[in-house]
């Protein structure tokens, strides 16, 4: 909690506390169910555009650089703007940049689309995840977990209802318009709930909000975040593709395995307070972090549909507890402000989503997918072995 807040600052209540809890968690859906959108129709996107896995590797960079670079000035923005502010011109930039990305005329548009896209999903996910270490500070209650298997839920629905309606034969590029603009709406309504100014603690000069370069136990965090944040990005974006062309599924039903990815998230995520507070994170998040390498590997090794489908929960459940863990202690790192201190460790997180497309793409290219695939496999044990560097808590 915090111990001590600057002079003159009032601390919110708890029916205030209470509403700002239930604003976040709808921008940790909103943002899940876009993501699980985006993620069921990235073979739509190859297909729309004749690509290649490793054109459509450029594309899936585009976002990414997008992301990493935003986050040099996520702090600034989220203390200028405020949290509500973030989130609002951030849900509408989403929404819209999804709605057409299978409308552009050809590649040249879609990928300044996505630097955008990607730029702006940076700054509103610094902003709600700054929102919930607030909240956690000021409650002195854990929600990081639950906020975090909210944005899985979310993104398990976005993926079902995707499934559904290709099923059904609607066309993607309707789907994601439809759910774009709809998603976007809908957070920006919420969002009146938020805090937006958090209390500032006593001796903060206003100067900490600035982009902190990682370094030390930041820096540790942050290498950390970079495999798993690795390993969640290769299964977002290329999970349902894997499934499709080198398993045989079609693409409704391809997109299940994103739903069951995502879904076993939520459920250990929405566990994952509880879990945090009976077990060291180190143990938790090495253990995890193992069960995710042995599921991902089963799946690689028996290219079955079936088992493919519960490896993903697997590996899904056992990635749960990584961000929510390394976001939260990020932020007990003295001098630096929740939002930049995520955003450092983000900064370097995020270089993960810069590597694994290209990284992916050129491995799918000159190998092939299942092989590129093994790199959830590398990524998780990495982590498992440096779980042991995760600061302890107080």
């Amino acid at each position: 909690m915090i111990d001590a807040v600057a002079p003159g600052e009032v601390l919110p209540d708890a029916a205030r506390l209470s509403r700002a809890r239930k604003a976040v968690r709808w921008q940790f859906g909103a943002l899940g169910f876009l993501s699980g959108a985006w993620g069921a129709h990235i073979p739509s996107v190859k297909a729309q555009f004749g690509l290649t896995e490793g054109t459509l590797s450029l594309v899936l960079l585009s976002a990414a650089l997008g992301a990493v670079s935003s986050l040099f000035f996520a702090g600034r923005v989220v203390e200028r703007l405020g949290v509500r502010g973030v989130v609002r011109l951030g849900a509408g930039v989403m929404g819209v940049a999804l709605a057409l990305v299978l409308h552009w005329p050809g590649l040249w548009a879609v990928l300044p689309a996505m630097v955008l896209f990607g730029a702006l999903m940076s700054c509103y996910d610094v902003s709600i995840n700054a929102e919930g270490t607030a909240l956690e500070s000021l409650s002195g209650r854990a929600v990081m977990s639950n906020l975090h298997g909210t944005f899985s839920l979310g993104a398990m629905a976005g993926a079902a209802l995707c499934a559904g309606l290709l099923r059904l034969e609607i066309s993607p590029a309707w789907q994601l318009a439809g759910i774009g603009l709809g998603v976007s709406s809908l957070a920006w309504f919420t969002s009146r709930g938020l805090l937006d100014r958090h209390p500032r603690e006593a001796g903060d000069d206003g100067e900490k909000a600035h982009f902190a370069w990682p370094r030390g136990l930041l820096l540790v965090i942050g290498l950390l975040i970079f495999t798993g944040m690795t390993a969640e990005g290769v299964m977002y974006d290329w999970c349902v593709l894997y499934l499709k062309q080198e398993v045989g599924m079609s693409q409704d039903r391809a997109a299940l395995g994103y739903a069951s990815f995502c879904g076993a998230m939520a459920l250990a995520r929405f566990g994952g307070d509880a879990l945090r507070a009976r077990y060291s994170e180190r143990w938790l998040l090495g253990a995890s972090a193992s069960l995710s390498a042995v599921a991902m590997a089963i799946v690689l090794m028996s290219g079955h549909p079936v088992v493919s489908l519960i490896g993903y929960a697997f590996v899904g459940a056992g990635l749960a507890p990584v961000v929510p863990i390394l976001f939260n202690a990020a932020t007990r790192v003295p001098g630096v402000s929740r939002a930049a201190a995520i955003a450092s460790v983000s900064s370097i997180g995020y270089s993960g989503f810069l590597i694994g497309p290209p990284l992916i793409g050129f491995i799918a290219q000159s190998v092939s997918l299942t092989a590129a695939m093994s790199v959830v496999v590398l990524g998780t044990v990495l982590l498992a072995l440096g779980a042991r560097r995760v600061p302890l808590q107080d």
